[in-house]
């Protein structure tokens, strides 16, 4: 976890594969992953060491469907129906030990976002599937609990945070190619991953086609509704910032983009943002400031 810290610029970039299956440990190859298993238990170890989930192009669906339970925990699917596989034996030795695990979410063909540690919290072998638990609330929830609405909010943000926004980020990041989609700057520390519709939203998923790659300057303007979208991708700027005059951040960064197309892109269209979802945030853009 040390050596992935270093390689994935803090758990903020996604992987290679062949970086995560060239990983040696005490002069031994020992892969991170395995292209055959979603879940890794090396030949050294009695216990599970990472969990996959692999990545699905949008509008296609993954050969296990994870989710969340009504406990805020994630749940995490058996491999098959047996659970005397060795993989899911694997899976429960980490959790009687309480071993950390490594998550690697497939963010494009290929690449990973690695989130660790993360914990399996229990079983549900009724269901075929583990819960898991970030390790800021491992051991605060027990899985298939009722949760205080104020508890559960906590768990359901820190699992946002740690796991679902470093994913969203580098999908979102790769599918725009590192660039800001309205002025095109490729700084990635300059670039967010911003929603069209935010999170708290009823359509606000954590999807590719509801983001929209951002350097900070044009992040904080859409969602300061200084900048706005339209579903043909014009970018407008706000009247009153249209007529102020401070300078030649404002009149390069926000003034001259006003009437012009964004200017990156992904290249699948199934990628492109969902005009819907430029719709509903552009009316809001509308409204009176």
């Amino acid at each position: 976890m040390t050596w992935l810290t270093v390689r994935s610029n803090d758990g903020a970039d996604p992987l290679p594969r062949h970086e995560l299956e060239s990983f040696h440990f005490e002069g031994e190859r020992v892969p991170l992953i395995d292209r055959q298993r979603g879940i890794r238990k090396p030949a050294i170890l009695e216990a599970a060491l990472s969990i996959i989930t692999v990545y699905r192009a949008e509008g296609t669906t993954r050969p296990y469907e994870d989710g969340t339970g009504s406990d805020g925990l994630i749940r995490y699917k058996w491999r098959g129906l047996d659970p005397d596989h060795a993989e899911n034996r694997a899976l429960r030795v980490a959790m009687e030990r309480r071993l950390p695990l490594i998550w690697f979410v497939g963010v494009a063909p290929g690449w990973f976002q690695p989130v660790f540690p993360v914990y399996v919290a229990g079983e549900e072998p009724q269901l075929n599937q583990f819960a898991l638990a970030v390790d800021e609330v491992f051991g605060l929830v027990e899985p298939e609990t009722h949760l205080e609405a104020q508890l559960r909010r906590y768990v359901e943000r820190v699992t946002k945070q740690r796991l679902h926004q470093p994913v969203f980020r580098s999908t979102v990041l790769r599918a725009y190619t590192g660039r800001c989609a309205v002025c095109a700057l490729a700084h990635r520390d300059l670039l967010d991953a911003a929603h069209i519709v935010p999170d708290s939203h009823e359509r606000g998923e954590a999807s590719v086609r509801n983001g929209l790659a951002l350097c900070k300057l044009h992040h904080s303007a859409f969602d300061n509704r200084y900048l706005g979208v339209t579903p043909d991708l014009t970018v407008h700027i706000r009247q009153d910032i249209l007529e102020e005059q401070d300078g030649p951040t404002l009149l390069h960064g926000l003034q001259r983009r006003h009437g012009q197309k964004l200017m990156v892109l992904p290249g699948p269209r199934s990628q492109y943002p969902s005009k819907e979802l430029l719709e509903i945030t552009y009316r809001r853009f509308l409204e009176p400031a």
